[in-house]
């Protein structure tokens, strides 16, 4: 049941996009501090501390990093959050606000995007923990050549599909489906981790010599002196790694019994079992070194080298892990952004299946091939993009407007979100402006520039940041001159 905005626009209002009425606020302390347990505990961020430590860190830097890098997200994630608990509207209508009824859709679709991106790369880690069960329960039978153009076999590919079909129920079901699943899941998986944890200490007689073992930054290290180089990236690219959920945090705490609940819920959900997920991660590799005789990062390879019926229960916990994720941080914003393109043809529902179409079409497998592209490239590439939106969100929200807005205008092309036709030109060119100084830091990055000025490399480092300041700067200059 959801609050009815009459004389509401139909190409900016449904049923999916209207305030959450007080019969929908079903979302406690608990909720959102189960929400992100279940999100926390999946194979990319099992695998982002050992990205860290093939950069050079040692484990407890590896662990800092990823402590603070969620620290630091944690109050975007609150302060935008503020708004979704307050009005009970999504992060597409919200948007409304800085960038004009029209001018939002740029903004949520390119969180949309990034968001289809990441389905797709949690999609194809589910579908591989498929791949191994069936090849651990018979001996590599299903093991065969790539096929000609995806590079994967034909039980691969098929596992893949399996487990993309596996997301189609909670699409169908909505939001509160996904509640109950995230609520029931995350006691289970964070049991799992400690499980992996205490096998790994038996296992090897101690975590082994992985977690002694020195960085490479210290004095006569592989890399001595880059210390402070590599960690501002990698703590760019930790932020980088939740500020897609730090955007359209709304699409859930518009469901919030109150903003408290909303608040210390992530608080206690996401900083400390980021770190201790990180700590299970480098703990149980270094343990692999000892009973394998080589650091094991992949917990889906891992899980396939146990043998026995340990194989089974590790993988079901992948793929139970991978769902919640998935569900939670890479369908609900899509699946709005799409439907707010089109309201009145789009819903929820309908944007759901467009995500995962897309999440196919873009070959998942690819892009996570190698772990320095995927930190380097990937997370810190998009937190361009999306640091400055949520400067601008949090910009426009707490400074120019004083937490005040009226709702109903936000689904009015005639209301005080209009702009100009619909466009809001202080939103979209602070946008730009946000964007443009780590464009070319990230084309570097990317390979489709050889060489580009150093300050430009260094302002890259800092991507997340940098879009977030200058565009919620360059904002308040423009909002204030109209």
């Amino acid at each position: 049941m959801t609050n009815i905005i009459k004389d509401a626009d139909p190409s900016l209002y449904n049923a999916d996009m209207a305030p959450a009425s007080e019969q929908d606020r079903t979302w406690t302390l608990w909720s959102f501090a189960s929400l992100w347990v279940a999100m926390v505990v999946c194979v990319p961020t099992y695998m982002l501390s050992g990205g860290l430590v093939a950069a050079g860190m040692n484990w407890w830097q590896a662990v800092v990093t990823v402590f603070l890098g969620n620290a630091i997200v944690l109050i975007p994630m609150m302060l935008i959050g503020h708004m979704g608990a307050k009005y009970g509207v999504p992060f597409p209508v919200l948007l409304r606000s800085a960038f004009g009824t029209k001018g939002a859709k740029i903004p949520a679709i390119a969180r949309g995007l990034v968001a289809c991106g990441w389905f797709g790369i949690n999609t194809w880690v589910g579908g591989s923990a498929i791949y191994v069960i069936l090849n651990a329960l018979t001996g590599d039978m299903f093991r065969g050549s790539p096929l000609p153009i995806l590079g994967i076999d034909l039980a691969q590919t098929v596992s893949f599909l399996v487990f993309w079909a596996m997301h189609h129920y909670f699409i169908r079901k909505g939001t509160e489906s996904i509640r109950w699943l995230e609520t029931l899941a995350a006691p289970f998986l964070l049991a799992m981790g400690l499980a992996l944890l205490a096998w790994a200490y038996v296992k090897a007689g101690g975590f082994g010599a992985m977690l002694s073992a020195p960085s490479q930054f210290i004095v006569g290290g592989a890399k001595e002196g880059q210390f402070w180089s590599t960690f501002i990236i990698s703590l760019t690219a930790m932020v980088g790694f939740w500020a897609t959920m730090a955007l359209n945090i709304p699409d859930f705490t518009r469901f919030a019994k109150s903003q408290k609940d909303q608040m210390l819920g992530q608080a206690l959900g996401l900083p400390l079992p980021m770190a201790l997920f990180a700590f299970i991660s480098v703990a149980v590799t270094s343990a692999t070194v000892s009973i394998y005789g080589e650091a094991i990062w992949n917990p889906v390879e891992l899980a396939g080298r146990m043998g026995g019926v340990g194989v089974i229960f590790a993988l079901v916990a992948l793929v139970i892990a991978t769902l919640t994720t998935n569900l939670a941080a890479n369908v609900v914003a899509p699946a709005y952004g799409f439907s707010n393109l089109a309201p009145e043809k789009v819903s929820f529902r309908m944007g759901g299946y467009i995500t995962a179409a897309i999440g196919i079409a873009i070959f998942p497998w690819k892009l996570v091939e190698d772990a320095g592209a995927y930190i380097f490239t990937w997370l810190v590439g998009y937190s361009a993009l999306l640091g400055p939106i949520a400067g601008l969100l949090v910009a426009d929200y707490f400074l120019l407007r004083k937490t005040r807005l009226v709702r109903e205008d936000l689904f009015k092309h005639d209301g005080i979100y209009g702009g100009n036709n619909g466009w809001n030109s202080a939103g979209l060119i602070a946008l730009l402006i946000g964007i443009l100084p780590s464009l070319p830091g990230f084309l570097h990055a990317a390979g489709f520039v050889s060489t580009v000025p150093a300050i430009f490399i260094s302002i890259y480092s800092y991507a997340w940041f940098v879009g977030f300041f200058v565009a919620g700067a360059v904002y308040m200059l423009l909002a204030k001159r109209k």
